[in-house]
C-alpha cells in the first residue's frame, strides 16, 4: 500500500499550535476582549487530546483557528504539516460544531448523502456508509424525520455521524456530549476509544470533566485564554503523598491487625477505610441494560448498534482477506493443449486465376420421355415412309 504524501510521519505532530492569540476588536478596531493568549501545544498521531477549561475559557476560539474559521492576531498553526487554509488538508478534517448546524428541511439520510457529496465520495459509498451511521448513532427508525424535529440529543447524534462521513484522519469534537442522556454519551466515548484503537487522532473539546477522564491520553487545562496546566491525566491526577489499598472483603480481626500496624506510623485521623462505590453513571446504565433486557419498550431513541465497520477499518481487511482466500482457494488453470502444426502456404496467385476463370456453362437438360400417343403416331409415320419406298 502506498502511502498518502500528504501524511506526516509518525513522529510529526499533526496539529502543532506556537504562540497562539486571538484577540477580538469592536466595530472601530479597538481590542475587545483577548480569547486566546500565547497558547503552545502539539497533538500528536493517534492521540486523544483534550481542550479543558470553564466556558468563556477559549476552547472553542482555539478549534475554530485550527480549522481555519478564524484567523490567529499572532502564533503559528500547522495542521498535518501544512495551514489550517489548505484546502486538501480540510478533507481529512472531521468536525462537529458545539452547535449542530443542519438544515432543518432534510431527513438524516439526506443530510449525511449531502456531507457525503462535498467529500465527493461516490453514490454507493455514500449510502453504504449512511446507512451504517444511522444504525450506530442510533437513528435508523427515524431516518426519514426531518432533522428540524430532533430534540438537542438527536441532533448531536446526526451531527456526529457527519463529522464521521469522510472517515477523517483527524476528528475534532466541541462538547459531543452535550444534550446526550448518559447512554449516549457512553456511545460517544466507546467511539472515541475504537477511532483512537484504529489510529486516528482525535480533539476533544469539552468542560465535562468526566468525559474527558475517561478516554482522553493527554489534556491541556485552559482559563483566561492561556494553558494553566498540560500533561497525561495520570501525571495531573497522581497523588504521590497517598496510597491506596483495595481487597475483598475482610474478617474483622483481619482489618484491625492490619490497622494496628499502619498506626504505629500513621496517625491514626490519616487513616480512613470505606467500601469502594461504583459511580452513577455505571449504575444508570446497568438499569437501563437491565429494563432493555426485559423487553421494555420505548418510543425514544434506541441504543447505537456497534461503531461502523468502515470506521473500524473492516471493510478493507475483509476486502484483503476475500483476495488472500481466492488465490488459496482458486484451482491451478489446466495446461493449454499443444498447437497444431502450421498449415502450408497457400498460392494466392492461383487463388486468384481460380476466381478469375468463366464458370463451366450449365449442361442442357435432357428431354422429356415421349407419350405412347406420340409414339404410335410416329410408327404410323414410319411405316408409311417405307410403304412407298418399297
Amino acid at each position: 500500500m502506498v502511502a498518502n504524501p500528504s501524511t506526516p510521519p509518525s513522529n510529526e505532530a499533526v496539529v502543532s499550535v506556537t504562540g497562539l492569540t486571538k484577540i477580538f476588536k469592536d466595530f472601530w478596531g479597538r481590542p475587545k476582549a483577548r480569547a486566546v493568549d500565547r497558547v503552545d501545544f502539539e497533538v500528536r498521531p493517534g492521540e486523544v487530546f483534550g481542550l479543558l477549561g470553564p466556558n468563556g475559557s477559549g476552547k472553542s476560539t482555539t478549534v475554530k483557528l485550527i480549522l481555519g474559521l478564524l484567523y490567529p492576531t499572532r502564533g503559528l498553526i500547522r495542521v498535518f504539516g501544512h495551514s489550517p487554509r489548505h484546502v486538501a488538508t480540510k478533507s481529512r478534517i472531521g468536525y462537529l460544531p458545539e452547535e449542530s448546524y443542519l438544515y432543518r428541511y432534510l431527513d438524516s439520510g439526506e443530510t449525511l448523502n449531502f456531507f457525503g457529496n462535498l467529500f465527493q465520495l461516490p453514490k454507493n459509498e455514500r449510502a453504504d456508509r449512511a446507512e451504517q451511521l444511522l444504525e450506530m448513532v442510533g437513528l435508523n427508525r427515524v431516518r426519514h424525520r426531518a432533522v428540524g424535529e430532533f430534540s438537542k440529543g438527536m441532533q448531536r447524534r446526526i451531527g456526529l455521524a457527519q463529522a464521521l462521513i469522510n472517515d477523517p484522519d483527524l476528528v475534532i469534537l466541541d462538547e459531543p456530549t452535550s444534550g446526550l442522556d448518559p447512554i449516549g454519551c457512553r456511545e460517544v466515548k466507546d467511539l472515541i476509544r475504537a477511532l483512537a484503537r484504529r489510529g486516528k487522532t482525535i480533539i476533544l473539546s469539552s468542560h465535562l470533566l468526566a468525559d474527558v477522564e475517561d478516554v482522553c491520553d493527554r489534556v491541556v487545562i485552559y482559563y483566561g485564554g492561556r494553558v494553566q496546566a498540560m500533561g497525561t491525566l495520570r501525571e495531573l491526577l497522581a497523588k504521590p503523598d497517598s496510597i491506596r489499598i483495595t481487597t475483598p472483603t475482610l474478617p474483622r480481626e483481619t482489618i484491625e491487625r492490619v490497622l494496628s500496624l499502619i498506626r504505629k506510623d500513621v496517625a491514626e485521623d490519616k487513616v480512613r477505610i470505606d467500601s469502594p462505590t461504583q459511580n452513577l453513571e455505571s449504575y444508570f446504565l446497568d438499569v437501563v441494560k437491565n429494563a432493555q433486557l426485559a423487553a421494555a419498550e420505548t418510543s425514544g431513541v434506541l441504543a447505537g448498534a456497534r461503531v461502523a465497520a468502515y470506521l473500524r477499518g473492516e471493510a478493507e481487511g475483509q476486502a484483503a482477506a476475500d483476495k488472500l482466500l481466492e488465490r488459496l482457494t482458486q484451482a491451478p488453470a489446466p495446461e493449454a493443449p499443444p498447437s497444431p502444426p502450421p498449415r502450408p502456404a497457400v498460392d494466392q496467385e492461383r487463388l486468384d486465376s481460380l476466381a478469375q476463370a468463366p464458370a463451366p456453362a450449365a449442361p442442357e437438360p435432357a428431354p422429356a420421355p415421349a407419350s405412347a400417343a406420340a409414339l404410335e403416331q410416329a410408327n404410323g409415320k414410319l411405316a408409311s415412309l417405307l410403304g412407298k419406298k418399297d
